[in-house]
């Protein structure tokens, strides 16, 4: 059992253990030890543009150096450049201090292993058993001669826009479209706007200003009202977010209806297929029934993860699939990127729209999303009795299954952070997920 690391490496507030310099210079030393004989012996770290970055990067930097392990910074990137710059350097590992979508005052420390691909729950452990000894008994360092030295790769995002746009077939360009892109004061700030541009899309950039503080600030792909004004204001074909390390992807249409991730994975699988592509896609308990229903359609077979892109990957690994995300916009096509990478998945939309001919809004038509009702309800954490498991909840769950039938598909999970149960209810018509979902949250309280 993980004690440091979630689904998504280690999170928290900034000044709060974990995120204080010493937790980091601490884990840095006890990943070198972990990771740095693999590979080059290098470490890629990159960051995004929260204020607090600096100050982890130069404790990562101080740890990592005390194991005698070297390091390649390249400043302010997206997330998924990160994992491509570590195989592309045949480095040890990659670190990301990111705590993408939250507010700028939490920050989080991720890492790649030498293949791009995130770390297994193995790994973790052995750096927590490094990461224990440093905390309880302090750092060793290795001697002056070894210990580790630091450069600075100054065409890091050069090298991370081309590696974007081979994904875009040559034959095709962007000529036609004007495309809104909101960076959301991110990493992707500089990298995003260039890529479409350098296709030849006529580009207005939105949330491209970083200050340190800004980051996914009433914008990015958790925010979307900007964009939807932008793209209606400025007549463009369509919208682009993506979060602050920008490995989450959300669009807009010409008519300012928001493309989630869900239809945006209908449309890649589709276009997958269309090339030839033979296996399945992966989902979440939380992707809408009307992606399944669709891929059904297409004879694509299609399976539930626990939410988190980690798990999503472990099904795609265990079923040898290549496809797979969540509605929040987390996109991975293996076939592409070795993690979710928004704008790799922003160019396998666009391209399979300019294959069908098709503009965004159209394009969606072909999946029919299911009304969804979400009732959070609060529980005592200390309880005698799992709420999930009592009677009336088991029954009143059982009544509702029984009612929707195949039209429609029922979730509770608790919170992972908070004592609360979700309940999630799709049907037919959103009145009738409404209040089969009161029923069981009723049943709750």
């Amino acid at each position: 059992m993980r004690k440091y690391f979630g689904t998504d490496g280690v999170r928290g507030r900034v000044g709060e253990f974990p995120m204080t310099p010493d937790f980091a210079m601490k884990l840095g030393w006890a990943a070198g030890k972990v990771l740095g004989t693999k590979g080059s012996g290098e470490v890629v770290i990159g960051k995004d543009t929260r204020a607090s970055g600096y100050m982890l990067e130069s404790a990562l930097e101080a740890g990592l150096s005390a194991a005698g392990v070297n390091i390649a910074l390249v400043g302010p990137l997206p997330t998924p450049a990160i994992a491509y710059l570590a195989t592309t350097f045949r480095a040890s590992a990659g670190v990301v201090i990111s705590a993408s979508h939250n507010p700028y005052y939490d920050n989080g420390i991720k890492l790649f292993a030498a293949s791009g691909r995130k770390l297994t729950d193995e790994q973790e452990s052995d750096i927590e058993g490094w990461l224990e000894r440093a905390l309880n008994d302090g750092m060793t360092c290795e001697p002056s001669d070894r210990l580790g030295k630091v450069r600075r790769i100054d065409d890091a995002g050069g090298r991370y826009i081309e590696y974007c746009k081979s994904h875009f077939p040559g034959r095709q360009d962007l000529s036609n479209l004007t495309i809104v892109i909101d960076s959301a004061n991110g990493a992707a700030y500089r990298v995003g706007p260039t890529v479409f541009r350098e296709l030849g899309a006529e580009v207005i950039s939105l949330h491209d200003r970083p200050n340190g503080l800004n980051i996914n600030n009433e914008c990015g792909a958790t925010h979307l009202a900007s964009l939807q004004a932008a793209v209606i204001d400025n007549k463009a074909d369509l919208g682009i977010a993506v979060d602050g390390d920008a490995d989450r992807l959300m669009m807009v249409d010409h008519t300012g209806a928001v493309v989630d991730g869900d239809e945006l994975l209908y449309m890649m699988a589709q276009m997958a297929r269309a090339e030839g592509y033979t296996g399945g896609v992966v989902g979440t308990q939380m992707s809408n029934l009307g992606l399944e229903l669709a891929l059904g359609g297409l004879e694509i077979p299609f399976k539930r993860a626990k939410v988190g892109d980690r798990y999503v990957m472990e099904q795609l690994d265990d079923t040898g699939w290549r496809i797979g995300g969540e509605s929040s916009g987390h996109l991975i096509s293996l076939d592409h990127a070795a993690t979710g990478d928004a704008i790799i998945a922003s160019m396998r939309v666009l391209s399979a729209l300019q294959q069908q001919g098709m503009s965004l809004h159209r394009a969606k038509q072909g999946m029919q999303k299911l009304p969804q009702t979400l009732i959070n309800v609060a529980y005592k954490a200390n309880g005698e009795i799992d709420p999930l498991e009592a009677l009336e909840v088991k029954t009143a769950v059982s009544r509702v299954e029984s009612h929707l039938g195949d039209t429609g598909r029922v979730l509770l999970r608790k919170s992972g952070t908070e004592p609360l149960v979700r309940v999630m209810v799709e049907a037919k018509d959103a009145e009738q997920a409404r209040r089969c979902a009161e029923e069981i949250a009723n049943a709750l309280m």
